[in-house]
């Protein structure tokens, strides 16, 4: 559920695969549980072994690992891969605007 003033993030992974530990590494790296991004939203992330919880996965539709969802705020979106790209990943999450050019 989605509430006001929380990064609210579910990050689908396989198990202990290299891609998985990629991309909670760089997930972590860039907003560390429980902190307070620079957007002034609280961090919340939860990390979810669609090998352990394959419903889970079923139920957010997720085909593919890692896959980041952000829940919340809106609107929400969806981000495949193992996360490498932080420039994207800031700008898709919405932690910061598009340089204007």
């Amino acid at each position: 559920m989605a509430t006001a003033g929380i990064l609210s993030l579910r990050l689908f992974v396989a198990g202990d695969s290299a891609d998985s530990a990629i991309a909670i590494a760089n997930l972590h790296a860039l907003l560390p549980e429980k902190s307070v991004s620079k957007s002034g939203l609280k961090v919340s992330i939860e990390i979810i072994d669609v090998q352990r919880e394959p419903a889970r996965a079923a139920r957010d539709n997720v085909m593919v690992t890692p896959t980041l969802l952000k829940v919340s705020p809106e609107p929400p979106c969806r981000i495949l891969g193992n996360l490498r790209n932080r420039t994207s990943l800031i700008l898709l999450l919405g932690l910061a605007e598009p340089d204007p050019a």
